[in-house]
């Protein structure tokens, strides 16, 4: 029996488990039928973003943020690229800090864009600042 991965959908948070010699074959939510990878960035809220965090056995890569912030803005395409590369490995999500100010204060993020790197619900590391999409890349694949 191969060894499988629970994988939280990005639509319906539902869990599902996914052997992991498939996770590249993409796959559809046993729940809600919906692709459980895009290749692109989840923009989440708090209770989406615990599921994620708590449910899932995909290390996570989150990117915490503000409309307001032109650095931010600006590395949102390299984050994009980055999720076209790192999924279904890595999970991508994005965090509003200006519409979850608790998710900021939780994670004490003090400025923006910072990226934190999660596996097994716990924080592995983070870096403050913008990146390019090679830099976000080879940045998770060091920690991983």
């Amino acid at each position: 029996m191969s060894e499988s991965k629970h994988v939280v959908c990005p639509h319906c948070a539902g869990v599902n488990r996914v052997p992991v010699d498939r996770l590249g074959a993409g796959g559809k939510c046993g729940r809600c039928k919906q692709p459980l990878f895009e290749g692109r960035p989840l923009e989440v809220g708090g209770q989406a973003f615990q599921a994620q965090l708590t449910r899932s056995d995909l290390p996570l890569l989150v990117d915490f943020w503000a409309p307001w912030c032109g650095p931010c803005r600006m590395m949102a395409p390299a984050f994009a690229q980055a999720a076209a590369q790192l999924e279904p490995r890595v999970r991508l999500l994005k965090v509003n800090t200006e519409a979850e100010q608790s998710l900021g204060a939780r994670f004490n993020i003090r400025s923006i864009p910072t990226m934190a790197l999660f596996a097994g619900g716990r924080e592995l590391d983070r870096v403050s600042g913008a990146m390019d999409a090679r830099g976000i890349v080879a940045w998770v694949t060091q920690h991983l």
